[in-house]
């Protein structure tokens, strides 16, 4: 598999008063603003807290089924619902995965920071999006209240996995979602999530915690989904990687080959611009990917 971009026309939908602008940073990823009018405060100017940024990638692979081609995914990352995240932000973020209408949607952890107040606002907040929502547990959820959150999310619909999967038939043929559970608590179990499950076909992995793509069966054509690092949260080039890869977390953001499988290292939503913790050379993102099979595929690669 490799990673490639392409740009992405929005369609008018519920967020289509979001004006949309292009820019790309240093390390190559079309990115689009989600800047603009808000929808959600039409009589205010867009603060910068509620900023962040659509991030388009093109996913080729050799495993998928035929009719996957095409198949349109959209990743919410490390929300952290309360005084951390603008509610205005998050808001904008469902409205956008809406607008967009894809396949699948995929939230891979931390919903929640540390005290449990928040708790009944990461239902309201993260309500209404559109299409088969799948979720995994971050290590934050685990600390707070992950039982009452999966209580909340399957009250929306949405299939939560803990170290299970689910079989979907989508676009008329079988796609397999493995869930991992939290690694940096002690809640992954690779060996339950994958028994039992196809061995072939589309099989995309979600797990909180990226370092979990170690534990995965090699060369099996599997791709996973993952947060927790925030996109290194403050970037000061050079030092950030080296703490990152001291505390046992070498995956910061972007796409890594992990043992013959691949990994998507999401820069979460939530945290900074506003809030009390700093952001630096990271963006709050809202990830979209689009599948391709070796033959379909034909933009530029990084």
């Amino acid at each position: 598999m490799r990673l490639r971009l392409a740009r992405r026309r929005h369609a008018a939908g519920a967020a289509a008063s979001l004006a949309i602008s292009e820019a790309v940073e240093p390390h190559g990823r079309n990115e689009l603003q989600a800047r603009g009018p808000d929808p959600f405060r039409p009589d205010r100017r867009l603060r910068w807290r509620d900023h962040f940024v659509l991030t388009e990638h093109l996913l080729q692979l050799d495993s998928i089924h035929p009719v996957h081609d095409g198949l349109r995914i959209a990743q919410l990352s490390d929300v952290h619902v309360g005084q951390a995240t603008s509610d205005v932000r998050i808001r904008r973020a469902v409205a956008a995965v809406n607008e967009a209408a894809p396949d699948l949607v995929f939230l891979t952890g931390d919903y929640v920071t540390h005290s449990p107040k928040p708790l009944p606002r990461v239902r309201q907040l993260l309500q209404g999006l559109n299409g088969p929502v799948f979720v995994v547990m971050g290590n934050h959820d685990h600390w707070v209240d992950a039982p009452y959150l999966r209580m909340s999310f399957e009250a929306l619909g949405y299939t939560v996995l803990q170290n299970e999967h689910r079989v979907v038939n989508v676009k008329g043929a079988p796609l397999t979602v493995l869930g991992i559970d939290d690694g940096l608590t002690g809640k992954e179990d690779v060996e339950a999530t994958f028994r039992g499950a196809p061995t072939s076909g589309t099989r995309l992995v979600l797990a909180h915690t990226p370092p979990t793509a170690e534990k995965l069966p090699a060369h099996a054509g599997l791709v996973q989904f993952s947060g927790h690092t925030h996109g290194g949260q403050f970037i000061v080039r050079g030092l950030t990687e080296a703490i990152f890869r001291r505390a046992g977390q070498p995956y910061i953001r972007g796409h890594y080959r992990v043992n013959g499988n691949h990994l998507y290292v999401n820069q979460g939503l939530g945290f900074g611009f506003g809030g009390p913790y700093l952001r630096r050379g990271s963006t709050p993102e809202v990830a979209f990917f689009t599948l391709r099979t070796q033959q379909a595929a034909h933009v530029g690669t990084i």
